[in-house]
């Protein structure tokens, strides 16, 4: 599921304010169809969404102390549907340059009618949220690090992750020699 932060009222809003999490999805998978069912009270669906990015595999002397260096974070909130065409048109911008940067301008857009249609955006209002992040070196049992034979044969240390966007691959219908997205 794609997403990001933000506030349609106000655009420029910083992270520090307070923004909702709007939700990207096709109109009839599960979550998205929960949209379709207002509740009486006009709050929305209760909604719990997790996320986890996980920075290095933290490798210490036995797999007991095996780790990640991660980020994550829970929100609670309510979701209601995005109803209004320029918020939706917003979000749905919003999402896509957050995959690629200025990817909207560099493609065939407005959406079609249908592709407005079969694309359901959630607003989600987060009541509350938590997050937690785990960084740092291995973390072993004093015993293990008193072991001289076990250190010296055992490697330890942090495996950095990351995603890293690759050279583009044309399709084979592309006719565009030279292409705007740079890794």
């Amino acid at each position: 599921m794609i997403g990001f932060m933000g506030s349609f009222a106000s655009q420029t809003a910083p992270l520090s304010e307070p923004l909702d999490l709007y939700l990207h999805g096709y109109v009839s998978s599960r979550l998205m169809k929960l949209g379709t069912n207002p509740d009486s009270s006009g709050e929305g669906f209760p909604l719990t969404m997790a996320a986890t990015h996980v920075d290095g595999l933290v490798l210490a002397l036995t797999p007991n102390n095996h780790s990640y260096n991660y980020r994550s974070t829970i929100l609670h909130g309510y979701a209601t549907p995005v109803t209004e065409v320029d918020e939706k048109l917003w979000a749905m911008e919003r999402i896509t340059n957050n995959v690629v940067e200025d990817r909207w301008a560099n493609s065939r857009v407005p959406p079609t009618k249908t592709e407005m249609t079969s694309t359901q955006i959630l607003r989600v209002s987060v009541v509350d949220a938590s997050a937690k992040v785990r960084a740092g070196p291995t973390s072993d049992d004093r015993a293990d690090m008193k072991n001289e034979e076990l250190r010296a044969k055992v490697w330890t240390g942090v495996v950095p992750t990351w995603t890293k966007l690759g050279t583009p691959i044309p399709s084979p219908d592309n006719m565009v020699a030279k292409v705007s997205f740079v890794p």
